[in-house]
């Protein structure tokens, strides 16, 4: 089920309203309900993986605290072998589902290579929605419970509304126990005010996906598909928009989670934090898919030594931390290079940082700011190239094409809307980009415009309010038959 979808504005209310009127003892049970019926909207036969994941996960978390019991030794070797399982089995599943193919068509080229014949197997199953995201958030919770953490949690139900929760099921945040879990088994109850303040963050994740990430869409997929009609500063252009698409429309998803969670009472973990104003590659990922990153700094980064052994074993780290990001948002080589650069470019500034410390006049002032952030967005943006191309050979051709063909007067001529948008359309979408740049930087400057709207009269927050809903559903795209737009990390 899509947050974009009529059938999400109808399931949503009932939600919401049925679990404000229940007695707390029943409000746990009907939000499993209403979680297990959200992810069975989308595929009914997959909802076994999601449940095995949970039974498995469950009981490591209760073997490793009762081996701890018994045996009086934290971490000890019986606590690892339960752990070590527990993590093998979920990830075996990811792999069956996720990157099974990808490993045979990999095995394949290298065969096919060394002269030897071989045959795709016939496994090709449709990716699970949200199998990445509690995949990590299951794994996170038995880690925890194996540090010490958290304590196992008994009651299964809990445990798998934990695992299930609806607003974050298929898209994260990937929420850690020690949050999620401790609201879930309180559910405090909601104020009028954090059901209004839910409901307007929610209005600006809409905004964010619906008028914003999917007119973009619009452009990067007509100039994406085809470059030797739009090339040069088309495709430069489209990258730029990609950019922004593709943080709209994760962002989006994030931010309608937060407000829909707000609504009943929970606080997620915000996923984003104005990520394209900072000012470094290292800034920008503390900024970009929060819960994901510090999900990798904890669980595989500082395990691995982090930056304690020197800094080749820290920079090693680094490159692993990163190739797996790429392949955890799939199974394609383009991901893999995607997050490789990323990397790369995280070292490299690591490495150019005392070089700079020496220019410390001007460092920080206004001049010097913008352009390490421009400087942060073009590399940042860079790599959003090969994270969208079809392959690698696509990439290569979209940079040959940026290289060889110097149009950028399109930019200037009223022609950069290339006839894929029309000149109205292209103006909303640049405007759009104008209001989203200025939320961002007053969120950075203190400044949370939701909170200064609720401070407001009535009359000017109803205003608001209904120009809002009005906006979204004038300006938002929409089909010539309504079919909502899906999210992209869904595919993820």
């Amino acid at each position: 089920m899509l947050f974009n979808s009529f059938r999400f504005l109808l399931f949503f209310p009932i939600t919401l309203i049925l679990f404000h009127l229940l007695p707390r003892k029943a409000k746990g049970i009907w939000l499993l309900v209403c979680s297990y019926f959200f992810y069975l909207s989308w595929n009914p036969r997959y909802v076994v993986l999601i449940l095995f994941s949970t039974v498995l996960t469950y009981a490591c978390a209760l073997g490793i605290q009762a081996v701890r019991r018994k045996t009086g030794e934290p971490t000890g070797r019986g606590e690892r072998l339960v752990l070590a399982a527990g993590i093998v089995l979920n990830l075996s599943v990811l792999f069956l589902f996720k990157y099974f193919r990808f490993a045979c068509a990999s095995a394949i080229a290298v065969l096919d290579a060394l002269g030897f014949a071989a045959e795709m197997p016939a496994w090709d199953p449709v990716l699970p929605v949200g199998i990445s995201f509690y995949t990590f958030q299951t794994i996170g919770y038995m880690i925890d419970v194996y540090r010490g953490k958290v304590a196992a949690e008994k009651n299964f139900l809990q445990y798998a509304l934990f695992v299930s929760f609806f607003p974050q099921l298929v898209a994260g945040p990937i929420e850690r126990s020690e949050n999620l879990m401790s609201q879930l088994k309180e559910l405090p109850r909601p104020s009028y005010e954090t059901v209004r303040h839910g409901l307007l963050v929610m209005l600006w994740g809409y905004f964010m996906k619906m008028v914003i990430a999917d007119r973009a869409a619009i452009y990067v997929n007509v100039v994406y598909g085809s470059p030797e009609k739009f090339p040069g500063a088309y495709i430069v252009l489209a990258t730029v928009l990609f950019a922004f698409q593709i943080y709209c429309d994760f962002a989006g998803y994030s931010t309608i989670a937060l407000g829909a969670a707000e609504t009943l009472g929970i606080r997620l973990v915000k996923n984003f934090e104005e990520p394209y104003l900072s000012t470094s590659i290292r800034e920008f990922w503390k900024r970009w898919h929060v819960t994901l990153n510090t999900w990798f700094v904890d669980y595989v980064y500082i395990p691995l030594g982090g930056s304690r052994k020197g800094r080749l074993m820290k920079y090693r780290n680094i490159m692993i931390v990163f190739l797996l990001s790429g392949l955890w948002h799939g199974a394609r080589w383009p991901f893999v290079l995607w997050g490789g650069l990323n990397g790369l470019f995280q070292i490299l500034e690591d490495l150019l940082s005392g070089a700079f410390k020496r220019f410390k006049k001007g460092a920080d002032s206004f001049a010097s700011r913008l352009a390490k952030t421009l400087g942060t967005f073009l590399l940042i943006d860079f790599t959003w190239l090969f994270f969208r191309a079809n392959g690698i050979r696509h990439a290569v051709t979209l940079l040959s094409s940026i290289l060889t063909t110097h149009n950028p007067w399109i930019l200037f001529d009223g022609t950069a809307a290339g006839g894929i948008l029309s000149e109205k359309e292209f103006a909303v979408l640049i405007l759009s980009l104008g209001i989203l740049l200025a939320a961002g930087l007053c969120a950075r400057h203190g400044i949370r415009l939701s909170e200064r709207i609720e401070k407001e009269p009535t009359a000017f927050r109803w205003i608001v309010y209904i120009g809002a809903i009005l906006g979204i559903l004038i300006f938002g795209v929409w089909g010539s038959v309504y079919n909502a737009s899906n999210f992209i990390y869904f595919q993820f």
